[in-house]
């Protein structure tokens, strides 16, 4: 049965008790009012009466009035006649006293009256009697049956106290004993109620839940303490620093390289807020700045160097964002997050060699290339003697291969000053015309080889910029080469610079083949070549450039879309 069924059916059965209780008792009450009621205004009125009579006898010698008084209770009593005999009593009475008015000295009369009277009041008498018995045989009935009934009802009652509050505090009190021995990792506890109530489908569930728990229990426990023993060992023996954190910022975990280059313990690291540790720590608060600010996407990309191991050391720090998705939802939940610090101090070490011998290799070879150009000159110089024509070939072989060398050392020597950090800029007043015929005239002969036009576009206004003339040349001159290259014969490059609020706009659009949208994040990276071009290069001069104009406050961006060309921009400060 139902819980509710059994508290409907219990109370309700309460209810139809002491509504029966209160009508029985009820019942018996206006019986004995009855009874009573019966006595006091029949039996009692007569008595009363026929005292007044016999007072009133007593006086008739010597009190006038008397026969008033006489006549006027006997007239009460011929209305309240409700006796058996009464009538035949009152009746004589009142024939004697109609005899006695007539003869009042008459003794004889006033005994007869007593008589009748003293008969009159012994019918009443009798009467009380009889009535008194009756009201206390129903009040009697009364007592047993509102005694029984309540005795009834005290049982049921009593029944119901002891059974129904234990049939719901009962299995409450077994099934939150069980919860406690489940949560005590007691997974083989179980409830056994064998009613068909809601505990006995709360049994089920919870036996449910318990064998499956015990299951999951026994299966998975041990692998997943192994298997996080197991991370833990890893992430501690990592040579890259690592350091957790969860979704409210609190350390979760910290490897011992992170300890090491910090200068921290384990223990001022766990189970502390990461914010808090950075308040006295500037290593850590270099590195949780983008989580703090909630803006891991733009980690900064630069290596970060920290006196570790008894020497500089660089690190290059990722931000990784820890997402799951719980067992039964859709959507991902953010957990926390994880800060790592790639070691990359050998590859620095070996960087730093390579731009030391590229530096050192570019520079030597500007002295024998020098000396082929001067060799060249002087080749071609008719004081000396005429050459025919298979010999102006090969001079003019060897100058373009000397050229496209001398182009290649320059490049080098760029790049080595990029990445020594050495870019030495001598930003003033610029001529914008001188800049852009600087260009222009070193690959005029590129063009006219592809009969190529340039279109050159320059706001009225504009004529001079803040930057390093002789950077800013070689950027334009770069991207203006680049064009011609990747340009289709007989076809038009348009050179526009324009004026963008207080920055003026460098712009050099093709109308070649384009660049792929794929590839469009790549082409400023250093070696980066496209895919399949066929065109010569070191794949150096895009990355120079994006250095030389962002070390000069500005930005290069390019636009392009395959099959139309490209438009290659970059900005620079106004002349102020």
């Amino acid at each position: 049965m139902k819980i509710k069924t059994k508290l409907n059916i219990g109370v309700g059965l309460l209810f139809l008790m002491i509504f029966f209780l209160s009508v029985l008792s009820g019942w018996y009450i206006n019986q004995l009012k009855k009874d009573t009621n019966n006595i006091l205004k029949a039996n009692y009125n007569t008595l009363e009466y026929s005292r007044n009579m016999l007072l009133a006898l007593d006086e008739i010698n010597t009190d006038p009035l008397a026969f008033k008084v006489f006549e006027k209770h006997l007239q009460k009593q011929q209305k309240n006649v409700t006796e058996p005999g009464e009538k035949e009593a009152t009746d004589n009475v009142a024939v004697h006293f109609e005899a006695l008015k007539r003869d009042s000295e008459n003794i004889n009369l006033q005994s007869s009256i007593r008589k009748d009277i003293a008969e009159l009041m012994q019918l009443n008498m009798s009467a009380i009697e009889h009535k008194s018995s009756i009201a206390d045989s129903t009040a009697k009935s009364a007592i047993l049956a509102i005694s029984v009934t309540g005795m009834i009802c005290f049982i049921i009652a009593f029944i119901l106290l002891i059974n129904l509050p234990s049939n719901i505090a009962d299995p409450i009190k077994i099934l939150t004993a069980s919860i406690r021995q489940i949560a005590n990792q007691n997974y083989k506890e179980r409830i056994h109620f064998e009613s068909r109530s809601e505990f006995g489908e709360l049994a089920k569930s919870f036996n449910t839940m318990a064998e499956k728990l015990q299951e999951y229990s026994e299966s998975r426990l041990e692998k997943i303490i192994r298997g996080k023993k197991r991370i833990e060992t890893l992430i501690d023996n990592m040579h890259d620093p690592v350091i957790g954190i969860d979704e409210n910022k609190k350390v979760l975990f910290v490897n011992d390289e992170a300890l090491k280059i910090t200068g921290l313990k384990k223990d001022y690291f766990l189970g502390k807020q990461i914010q808090d540790i950075a308040v006295t720590n500037d290593l850590v608060r270099n590195l949780i700045k983008e989580v703090i600010i909630n803006d891991t996407e733009n980690t900064d990309k630069e290596p970060i160097k920290i006196y570790a191991n008894g020497k500089e050391s660089y690190f290059m720090k990722d931000i990784i964002d820890i997402n799951i998705v719980p067992t039964g939802e859709q959507e991902s939940r953010f957990i926390g997050q994880v800060i790592m610090l790639r070691n990359i101090t050998p590859f620095k070490e070996l960087d730093l060699a390579k731009t030391n011998f590229l530096g050192t290799v570019s520079h030597e070879f500007k002295t024998p290339i020098s000396s082929i150009k001067m060799g060249l000159q002087l080749l071609e110089n008719q004081k000396i003697g005429d050459l025919n024509p298979e010999q102006k070939n090969l001079v003019n072989g060897i100058r373009e291969d000397s050229e496209r060398l001398l182009k290649i050392t320059g490049e080098l020597l760029n790049i080595t000053q990029v990445e020594s950090g050495s870019i030495q800029l001598d930003i003033k007043h610029s001529d914008i015309k001188t800049i852009i015929e600087e260009a222009v005239n070193a690959n005029r002969s590129s063009a006219e080889q592809k009969n190529i036009r340039i279109n050159i576009r320059q706001d009225a206004e504009l004529y001079r910029i803040t930057a390093d003339s002789e950077k800013t040349s070689w950027v334009l001159n770069n991207l203006l080469s680049n064009a011609i290259r990747y340009s289709y014969e007989n076809s038009e490059i348009d050179i526009s610079i324009t004026k963008e609020g207080n920055k003026t706009k460098f712009s050099v659009q093709d109308f070649g083949k384009g660049i792929e949208q794929q590839y469009q994040d790549k082409i400023f990276d250093r070696y980066f070549k496209i895919p399949g071009s066929g065109k010569e290069g070191t794949g150096l001069g895009l990355s120079i450039s994006k250095h030389f104009i962002e070390a000069q406050g500005g930005s290069i961006s390019v636009k392009s879309e395959l099959g139309s060309g490209s438009t290659f921009s970059f900005e620079l400060n106004n002349s102020s």
